[in-house]
């Protein structure tokens, strides 16, 4: 497994825009593909943005346009950039890592959104 450990949340008011970091234990090269969710009071954790080995990137619907993944494999670390912010994107956010035998999360990061 690996240790990840998110960074970055906060109160901002909506339009704002807060980048979020996930460090890693160990080298993220070696997984398949990193990840971020989040999970609201009282709903499933859901996707917001993955990032593959190759660089390839998804985005959840409702973050298209203003949130972008990346990450720096020689710090071994996954950014979000969120901008734009909304009301509905108050959430915790957690980092994700997946790889053969690998499925670790972190501990989450408290983003909210109010005026």
């Amino acid at each position: 497994q690996v240790q990840l450990v998110e960074s970055g949340g906060g109160l901002v008011q909506p339009g704002g825009s807060l980048r979020l970091a996930c460090a890693a234990s160990r080298s993220i090269s070696r997984f398949n593909a990193m990840g971020w969710y989040r999970q609201a009071p009282g709903k499933e954790r859901e996707l917001v943005a993955t990032i593959t080995s190759i660089g390839d990137r998804n985005y959840a619907d409702s973050v298209k346009g203003r949130f972008t993944i990346s990450r720096d494999s020689a710090v071994n670390t996954v950014y979000l950039q969120m901008n734009s912010l909304k009301l509905e994107d108050t959430a915790v956010y957690y980092c994700n890592a997946r790889g053969f035998a690998v499925n670790s999360w972190g501990q989450g990061t408290q983003v909210t959104v109010s005026s």
